[in-house]
């Protein structure tokens, strides 16, 4: 069992694979008015440096390197700094600008020696996190690290109850408004809601997410502060919800489940490339199904039933005729 933020932590996703290490680590403090600006710059801008040591990665080529450095990028990192512990020493670009005391104490957190390689992220810390996981991923599989038998299972648990959008400037709900927040976290919702926990929960096999669920809200007061945060009104939560508030107010026990996605399930047993290659009758990536034909035209009398008319895209037509309807 994993928390959500030790899963972060540790390997930069919710649905870790850890049928092998190379765990990230941060080493935002260590580098922390460093004399390599890149790092130094992000740490004072409220971002995050973490690295992974790959052992006995010394090895990799400059090619291998500039592929890495490729796949960061291509995910929204700006580059991947990297090191080469040698007989010589510290074996890179930004070796230079490194004290000898901060060589040694990224040496110590990173429990590197001789013949490793570390690889290192410096942004957001969610961007960070989305790049080295990756990486990690990338890296085990060109050093064979990951094990072509056997299952590994982890519960991931303690989901954040919200995030702020940007976009939106307000609070949303991570899984769905209706999830439990953990109860010694309820005090939390009016001083502090982005530190509340939820009831929520997931299984991961391999790295890849099973199965997921929640314990959903009982009480009415609760789940009417879980609306007033997600900025919808009394008004509103009575005309969309107001059926399940009045539920909530006759007294409900705790409830929750759980959905498995036994097409992924059945795929990881199976050890298929494509999850594709278990469902029974798989779409084309244009949703199209070879065995039915689905999507096909519908009868007009049909849409007129349901009271729905069809548009068509506008077609070029020549100056001053009008486009078929």
């Amino acid at each position: 069992v994993l928390s959500y933020q030790e899963a972060m932590e540790r390997y930069g996703t919710d649905a870790p694979d850890v049928r092998f290490a190379l765990e990230l680590r941060d080493i935002t403090d260590v580098v922390r008015g460093s004399g390599f600006k890149v790092f130094r710059d992000t740490v004072e801008k409220g971002g995050i440096v973490k690295a992974i040591n790959v052992e006995g990665g010394a090895e990799f080529t400059r090619k291998e390197l500039d592929e890495l450095t490729e796949l960061a990028q291509s995910l929204g990192g700006k580059g991947l700094a990297w090191v080469k512990l040698t007989e010589e020493g510290w074996q890179s670009p930004i070796a230079k600008f490194l004290s000898d005391d901060e060589k040694e104490a990224i040496s110590r957190r990173l429990e590197a020696k001789k013949g490793d390689l570390l690889l290192f992220s410096s942004d957001k810390e969610a961007l960070v996190n989305q790049v080295l996981s990756r990486i990690r991923l990338e890296v085990a599989r060109r050093l064979g690290l990951v094990p072509a038998e056997g299952f590994s299972f982890v519960w991931v648990v303690d989901f954040p109850m919200f995030e702020y959008d940007e976009t939106e400037k307000r609070l949303v709900a991570i899984h769905h408004p209706f999830t439990a927040p953990c109860d010694e976290d309820i005090e939390k919702l009016t001083s502090s809601p982005l530190e509340v926990r939820a009831k929520a929960y997931d299984i991961v096999l391999n790295g890849e997410e099973i199965g997921g669920g929640s314990i959903r809200i009982h009480t009415t007061g609760v789940q009417q502060k879980i609306f007033e945060l997600l900025g919808i009104s009394s008004e509103e939560a009575e005309e969309k919800f107001g059926f399940l508030l009045t539920a909530l107010s006759y007294g409900a026990p705790p409830h929750g489940g759980i959905a498995f996605g036994l097409d992924r399930l059945i795929s990881i047993m199976a050890r298929t490339e494509s999850i594709r290659d278990v469902i029974a009758f798989p779409k084309t990536q244009k949703a199209h199904c070879p065995m039915t034909g689905a999507p096909s035209e519908v009868d007009r009398a049909q849409l007129e039933e349901l009271f729905i008319r069809v548009i068509r895209p506008r077609t070029d037509t020549p100056s001053g005729a009008k486009s078929p309807a």
